[in-house]
């Protein structure tokens, strides 16, 4: 039960995140490095970013972002159908 609440807490950070830098972005504000929010993504936040991206529009044309984006994303799969077989 707690490694659900901790993968919602991290979605839900990483969620936030992508919504408070897309907001920076429009505003000339400080931005959150692309490292810091792949790093939500590697944690676990895959859904939370994802959603973030799409409900947002942010990151979805920056190519360079997508491909590290998605080469995690079949990382995650590739390791969850290995452990789950």
């Amino acid at each position: 039960m707690i490694l659900f609440y901790s993968f919602l807490l991290l979605n839900l950070i990483a969620f936030v995140l992508m919504g408070y830098d897309k907001n920076a972005a429009k505003t000339r504000r400080s931005r959150i490095p692309e490292q810091a929010l792949l790093t939500f993504v590697l944690l676990g936040g895959t859904i939370g970013s994802g959603l973030g991206m799409l409900v947002f529009r942010h990151k979805t044309s920056k190519k360079s972002y997508l491909w590290k984006f998605w080469i995690i994303v079949v990382i995650q799969i590739v390791i969850a159908v290995v452990y789950f077989k």
